[in-house]
């Protein structure tokens, strides 16, 4: 079930893992916040939306998540400091109701209200804006009622339990699963390989392949036999040995690793036991150094990206440990699984703090020796 998230402060919960879990056979309830909003977005997929906020952005009636958005007590507590839209447009239908604002004045009420940005819109200002735009008396009313009932307005509470009651009074008919193609793409297998954990380590096994394209010597030949397996095995059609799926595209010019560029999925632990099978000890420990020198490299320059290493230093560092010309980059490059050299300088920015350091290191133990 989705109810709520963090959005302002880190990147919102993405339409793809969602639509990957429901790929998984996963049954999936939004409602109260971003909940509705990714219901509303993603219900024609199967997800099920609840609730009133659900039913709104559904129908087009409200549209932005700045809606739904509120303002919470910092430390991971996690209460409303803040109103949202859907609560104040609530209260002033009910206020509506009750006599206390006509419709002119609740419309006029609700745009003033809005233009406070989200993180500030406490009740204390609601009710400055209130006095500000002659509509006191809606103030105290408001005040009155959440006096006696804290979570008066509160339509995400509302609507969060109505959620749970659905959950757990329902039988949840079971949904098809969602083909591949609906939710597997470049940028969803990016994210899932970012996080991806393996061997019951926290060391990323996207950083710990990584190192072995980069450093390992015979990584070419780790890399052709990851390319037998997937032709063996694949996802769609017949398996055949990797010569044979070869010669039915090239005429025997070209090694499989300049044809073939298959996603690699580092969930998977027949993938990742291929890749890895060489790994060292050691290896994972210098996968852990390098970590900490980017990290450092983040905390001691401000702004800090790998995106700004330089792509020109990146090469002659890569030229460095493979041991090869500039005109063989390309080549050694793609017989890592690395595409081209362009991909691999890309790719292998974010060893260059570590990298320099051992450098360094190296370059000063020589003159300590030397002296």
């Amino acid at each position: 079930m989705l109810i709520d998230g963090m959005y302002h402060q880190a990147p919102p919960l993405r339409h793809k893992e969602l639509l990957a879990a429901m790929g998984r056979g996963v049954r999936l309830i939004g409602a109260a916040s971003i909940g509705a909003l990714r219901a509303a977005e993603l219900d024609r997929f199967g997800m099920l939306g609840v609730g009133t906020i659900y039913s709104a952005y559904a129908s087009g009636a409200i549209t932005g998540d700045d809606e739904v958005a509120v303002g919470q007590a910092p430390d991971g507590d996690f209460r409303a400091l803040t109103w949202p839209v859907v609560s104040l447009r609530h209260v002033l239908q009910l206020a509506q109701a009750a006599g206390v604002v006509d419709d002119a004045r609740a419309v006029r009420l609700l745009a003033a209200l809005r233009g406070i940005y989200y993180p500030q819109r406490t009740l204390a200002a609601v009710r400055i804006v209130c006095d500000r735009e002659g509509d006191g008396d809606f103030a105290r009313w408001l005040s009155a009622q959440r006096a006696e009932d804290p979570h008066f307005g509160d339509i995400k509470r509302a609507d969060a339990l109505q959620a749970l009651s659905v959950a757990r009074g329902h039988e949840l008919s079971a949904e098809p699963r969602l083909a591949p193609e609906v939710w597997e793409s470049a940028y969803f297998r990016r994210w899932s390989n970012a996080f991806a954990r393996a061997d019951g380590l926290t060391l990323s096994t996207a950083d710990r392949v990584l190192y072995q394209q980069v450093f390992a010597p015979s990584f070419s030949r780790t890399w052709t036999g990851y390319l037998e397996y997937r032709s063996r095995h694949p996802a769609d059609g017949p398996g055949l040995p990797l010569g044979g799926r070869l010669a039915e595209v090239t005429d025997g010019s070209l090694p499989a690793d300049r044809v073939f560029h298959p996603d690699v999925d580092l969930c998977d632990e027949r993938t990742v036991a291929l890749l890895l099978g060489d790994e060292t000890g050691k290896d994972r420990r210098s996968v852990a150094r390098y970590a900490r020198a980017l990290e450092n490299a983040r905390r001691s320059r401000p702004g800090f990206t790998t995106a700004a290493v330089r792509d020109d230093l990146t090469q002659r560092l890569l030229l460095r440990v493979w041991q090869c010309t500039a005109d063989a980059f390309d080549e050694e490059a793609s017989a890592r699984g690395l595409v081209c050299g362009a991909r691999a300088v890309q790719a292998a920015k974010c060893l260059v703090p570590g990298l320099l350091g051992e450098i360094n290191e190296t370059t000063t133990t020589r003159t300590e020796v030397a002296l």
